[in-house]
């Protein structure tokens, strides 16, 4: 109970520090320790697939995915990040709608329940079926999602510059 409430605080310190952080580049380190910590929890509460699949999938491919895009888009404009009075109001009431809701469905979880939570727990080759059957299609959706948004990262690295008007191009 120490450990996991250890871990969860970091990784809830991470994920707030991701929010806060003004610079991409360490927000994008920021992170990565908050998906580190969120596979962590994972292993911890007895899911070791979600947790390993966690690791490889958005630790290892997204992340690289961002460390890409910050290195092709880190142009002076794009480094630092800019918020509005209005943005922040509108995060904080999706971020505490959407607590409201975890929260809520987490409370509801147990209720109703006749058999022992073990008992009731996919195995991993459920798990596995139900990935290449049932969340196939989300999957593959996602990757393409995953490919457009280095495309466009690369496209905007590549951008030329207009000249402005008035000013003689050689």
């Amino acid at each position: 109970m120490i450990l996991f409430t250890a871990i969860a605080s970091a990784t809830g310190l991470s994920a707030l520090a991701v929010v806060l952080s003004r610079n991409i580049v360490r927000s994008a380190v920021w992170l990565l320790f908050t998906l580190v910590g969120v596979s962590l929890l994972y292993f911890l509460l007895g899911a070791e697939f979600v947790g390993a699949t966690q690791l490889i999938v958005y630790v290892g491919g997204t992340m690289v995915l961002v460390v890409f895009g910050v290195m092709l888009t880190a142009q002076q404009q794009f480094l630092k990040i800019r918020t509005r009075p209005q943005e922040w109001i509108v995060g904080i009431v999706l971020a505490g709608a959407l607590f409201t809701l975890l929260a809520t469905v987490s409370l509801r979880l147990g209720e109703g329940r006749t058999t022992a939570p073990t008992e009731s727990m996919p195995g991993t080759g459920q798990l596995g079926v139900g990935f290449l059957t049932t969340y196939l299609l989300p999957f593959e959706i996602i990757s393409v999602h995953l490919l457009v948004v280095l495309i466009g990262a690369a496209y905007l690295a590549r951008a030329k510059r207009r000249p402005r008007e008035g000013v003689a191009s050689d």
